[in-house]
């Protein structure tokens, strides 16, 4: 059984943003590489050979598992991934539009957004988690964290347009395009979570196959598949017109030891980038009933951890006082936006009752009776029970109640769906 801790995700989903932070630092070290050559290789790692690896080593059967998922499922989950393939490119493009700064915080903070509540108006429940036990709490941890979002990124506009400012118009800026750009980028991005939502049935098969808290490495696959298809055919395309496929083995040009270097360098790369949703996925299951916050809270740990890492590079050495002070502001009201959303899902626990009542007095007014599907009606995914709420957003708990009549049967009565009286029973199995 898969116990939730609210403070541990919050930490693991903060070891997530720094490696996500720090994933495009290892680029920097390259050589003599042309730029599409080292996101193709990173690209590879960070979507296709990582997750395999790290899927194999952790989740029991994971082949057989990807090659016994419902169809539907698996092909939605890539389809999305592949959407997400192109906000990454658009998320390039824009930087070179409008800088680093402006374009990771606008994005990430619509991908953080957008990540979050459509998953919600899709499945259902959107209501439902901010009125329960917490649920205001964690919407205000999330509020907060966009406002501090939004004041780093004013933070880091300023800081780029002092900086086009002292270099006499060497560093030149299309605030249109890139703003265009940018938001494309993020609405997509928010997409990969809806990928990683509908591939949650895999999820389910790793978790009835022992995989635990891991059981989100075996969905991850699908959804980054998807988004190296893309990214594999249009920078396959470039390279070929600009004739650098020569770029990955040695040649006249590039000697052994250069091109090994910038392999690894950007192996490294992509095995952050893989890392941080592996970081994601443990820090998920362990949100309990507010595992739809993870996505928000992690977007948020992300861009605060990007900018830390600016302030140790000494990206905001030369800025003026002011923008830096606005930087400190909107840096520690993400930090308190992780503590009120942690603190949140952690109360929210309370709603978690052990004591399954027995007997069929607890249900003696029928108008009290929790409502269930009708039979053959249509749902958006295949729904599991777990007790624990380990899987999806943690919904079974609110969805299905869980009885013992007086002759040791299980009932689930399903609260959601129109309202009729035949609850679900089966015996359960003796062991």
């Amino acid at each position: 059984m898969l116990h939730s801790n609210p403070i541990l995700g919050t930490g693991l989903h903060a070891i997530g943003g720094i490696s996500a932070a720090s994933c495009y630092l290892p680029g920097t070290q390259t050589r003599q590489w042309s730029w599409h050559t080292f996101w193709l290789v990173q690209a590879s790692f960070a979507w296709v050979i990582m997750p395999i690896v790290v899927g194999w080593l952790t989740v029991p059967g994971f082949f057989n598992i990807l090659s016994n998922a419902p169809s539907k499922p698996f092909w939605t989950a890539f389809l999305l991934g592949a959407v997400y393939g192109f906000g990454g490119m658009s998320f390039g493009k824009a930087i070179n539009q409008i800088g680093y700064s402006l374009t990771y915080t606008i994005s990430i903070g619509i991908s953080a957004v957008l990540g979050t509540i459509l998953p919600l108006l899709i499945f259902g429940g959107f209501e439902h988690y901010f009125l329960r036990t917490g649920g205001m709490i964690v919407l205000s941890g999330m509020i907060l964290s966009m406002l501090g979002v939004a004041i780093c990124g004013w933070a880091g506009f300023k800081k780029e347009r002092y900086l086009k400012e002292i270099s006499d118009g060497k560093i030149k800026f299309n605030m249109t395009v890139g703003l265009l750009l940018t938001i494309v980028a993020g609405v997509l991005s928010g997409i990969f979570n809806l990928s990683l939502e509908y591939g949650q049935p895999i999820a389910d098969m790793a978790a009835q196959n022992g995989a635990g808290n891991f059981q989100g490495n075996a969905k991850m696959i699908i959804s980054t598949s998807g988004c190296f298809v893309v990214n594999f055919i249009w920078f396959i395309t470039v390279a070929i017109r600009r004739k650098t496929l020569k770029e990955f083995l040695p040649n006249q040009q590039l000697s052994g030891k250069v091109v090994f270097r910038n392999w690894s360098w950007s192996a490294l790369a992509g095995t952050l980038w893989c890392l941080q949703f592996f970081f994601y996925g443990l820090g998920h299951v362990k949100m309990g009933n507010f595992q739809f916050a993870s996505w928000v809270l992690h977007m948020s740990m992300l861009i605060f951890f990007s900018y830390i890492v600016g302030l140790i590079m000494k990206e905001w050495k030369t800025v003026k006082p002011k923008t830096y002070t606005i930087l400190i502001v909107g840096l520690c009201l993400l930090v308190a936006s992780f503590c009120i959303t942690s603190y949140g899902s952690y109360i929210g626990e309370s709603e978690r009752v052990d004591d399954v009542p027995t007997g069929f007095e607890a249900m003696a007014k029928l108008e009290r009776l929790p409502v269930m599907y009708p039979p053959g009606t249509k749902k958006n995914r295949q729904i599991t029970y777990d007790p624990t709420g380990g899987n999806g957003f943690g919904m079974f708990l609110s969805m299905f109640k869980k009885y013992v009549d007086d002759e040791g049967d299980i009932v689930f009565f399903d609260t959601y769906g129109q309202r009729i009286r035949n609850p679900c029973k089966f015996h359960p199995r003796k062991e």
